[in-house]
């Protein structure tokens, strides 16, 4: 395909999702200029990187969503790309694992949602086969899910950013987005790296996606709410608890995917992430505190609703931050030999999570249209994974409006 409707297009944000989004741009438009602009001095540095690293085939989400759309087509899609590009892989599937009698139904319904998601190759396991995959996690019953995997998603990133630049494409870094004016048929994008107009905008700016919003003066009723997910490294001996992935069945009263185990690409072995409200957009500890970000998620409506619905299960995601055996208690229900002395600190991500007025998360991928603009407002887990089919979605959507 030949378009050229836009002589320049412009993409705000470097992570995975605008990587992927440059570059199929660049491909629907040879022939217009592509820029993508990233405020760090190099691209996923946030969400894309500070992750479990793992590859999501799209068990939990409601059939006929987007979110489980874009996750079945875009594991695959990430899986060809890694192979094309000999990026570190593997697609050692993973267990979900229901501890009691409780969570039996929930897990059935995981496994209906999977087979209308048309994930390949689920399978129920009682207590002895899932001692077979996994000989040291707890549970009355599991599923396989084979298609899961884990893969280096710097290596990713640092492809697409490849990529984009041998088809033609700008990355222009240390560009934070400042100012956004539109006159006519353009918008002229002002950074810290310099002055550019463009013909279409997209926004893919992640954890500041609703203020890049604002700058190009959408008013959507979403907020983005950081939610701060804090791992711990397993010892090496404990390690060898975990052969790949076990996961908890979600508890549906919550609106995250409770603590886990991961087994990483480089080697060894992770626990967690938790949720707690960050302190700021890109607050990866209690002590980093940006007072204008929290400012910003405190004075909002929907914030204090979301905790007054869930205040017993927010407080105790506090609790398990500040305490090692509290999160180590949690872990336990999945591998009861893990002990507290076999977790050390490691690292910390921080979601986008866009949060309505009346205090729901925002589940599914969102994406406001605006005047020549595009922008992407919640493209939460398993927005890594299905970046590829995210990108191909945007730029598809970019072609209609041309």
């Amino acid at each position: 395909m030949s378009n050229r409707p836009f002589a320049a297009i412009g993409v705000v944000g470097g992570g995975l999702v605008g990587l992927a989004t440059a570059l199929h741009l660049r491909q629907l438009f040879p022939d217009s200029n592509v820029t993508l602009w990233e405020k760090e001095a190099g691209v996923g540095r946030h969400q894309s990187t500070r992750n479990s690293g793992v590859l999501h085939a799209g068990l939990y989400y409601k059939p006929g969503s987007l979110k489980a759309r874009l996750a079945v087509t875009g594991l695959r899609r990430m899986v060809e790309f890694c192979q094309h590009h000999h990026i570190r892989h593997e697609i050692c599937g993973k267990v979900v694992v229901a501890t009691d009698q409780a969570e039996i139904e929930r897990l059935r319904t995981l496994l209906d949602r999977g087979n209308q998601n048309g994930l390949r190759g689920l399978r129920w396991l009682g207590r002895e086969e899932l001692h077979e995959i996994e000989p040291h996690a707890a549970g009355m019953a599991a599923v396989h899910v084979p298609e899961e995997g884990i893969v280096d998603y710097a290596s990713v990133c640092a492809a697409l950013q490849r990529e984009f630049e041998n088809a033609g494409g700008q990355v222009v870094t240390s560009a934070r987005v400042e100012r956004l004016r539109r006159t006519g048929v353009q918008w002229f994008v002002s950074t810290t790296a310099g002055d550019w107009s463009v013909d279409f905008l997209v926004n893919c700016a992640g954890l500041h996606c609703d203020r890049v919003a604002l700058l190009a003066g959408e008013r959507d009723v979403a907020r983005i709410i950081p939610f701060r997910g804090e791992y711990y490294q397993l010892r090496p001996e404990a390690a060898k608890l975990v052969r790949n992935l076990i996961y908890p069945v979600p508890d549906p009263t919550f609106p995250f995917l409770g603590v886990h185990f991961t087994r990483l690409i480089g080697g060894g072995a992770e626990a967690g992430p938790n949720a707690v409200l960050a302190l700021a957009r890109e607050g990866y500890s209690w002590g980093r505190v940006n007072v204008p970000d929290l400012a910003n998620a405190l004075g909002y409506a929907g914030l204090w609703r979301f905790l007054r619905r869930h205040a017993a299960m927010s407080w105790g995601e506090v609790v398990r931050s500040l305490s090692r055996q509290r999160f180590c208690a949690a872990l336990q229900k999945l591998v009861p030999e893990i002990r507290s002395s076999d977790l050390v600190a490691g690292g910390a991500g921080v979601r986008a999570q866009a949060l309505l007025p009346d205090g729901t998360l925002l589940q599914d991928f969102h994406f406001v249209q605006g005047p020549r603009a595009l922008h992407v407002l919640n493209a939460p887990s398993p927005g890594a994974t299905a970046s590829l089919a995210i990108g191909e979605y945007i730029a598809t959507q970019v072609v209609r409006r041309a």
